[in-house]
């Protein structure tokens, strides 16, 4: 199983303004310059994590962005189903596109089904906050990148 970049860039975001302190606001280009990521997929990814009320955006001058809700409160399995386009991972998991013929007598959809709810249990286990254990560690690794 295999997350898109745009989740991992989810992820990161979340985990870069997890260590911050609260209230303290960073900017799109501070988290690409950190993680050497495209400014425009950042902008893409920060837009949608604001919609999903995961953080919160401060237009003007002096604004920027920062997590809405506590680490806590922030469930990688939730963020991981609402960031990811779908969870094909073979063909037969598509109704709609599926031609593959031994799919009426094949159990190979049941076993990977299994597995991706397997998959997703043990992502709905950890909060952000467990990843954010080591926070001077991570926050040193990701700020000193810019300087």
């Amino acid at each position: 199983m295999r997350l898109t970049m745009y989740t991992d860039f989810s992820l990161r975001v979340l985990i870069y303004l997890g260590t911050k302190e609260r209230n303290e606001l960073s900017t799109i280009q501070s988290i690409s310059d950190a993680y050497s990521i495209s400014k425009n997929h950042l902008m893409k990814v920060t837009h949608e994590l604001g919609k999903l009320g995961y953080i919160e955006t401060i237009r003007g001058r002096g604004g920027g962005i920062r997590l809405a809700l506590e680490p806590t409160a922030i469930n990688i399995g939730q963020v991981v189903r609402q960031t990811e386009d779908d969870f094909h991972l073979v063909e037969c998991f598509d109704c709609k596109t599926n031609t593959c013929v031994i799919t009426p007598a094949c159990s190979l959809k049941g076993a990977l089904h299994l597995a991706l709810k397997a998959y997703l249990n043990v992502l709905d286990e950890y909060t952000l906050a467990d990843f954010l254990h080591q926070k001077s560690q991570l926050a040193n690794l990701l700020f000193n990148q810019q300087r």
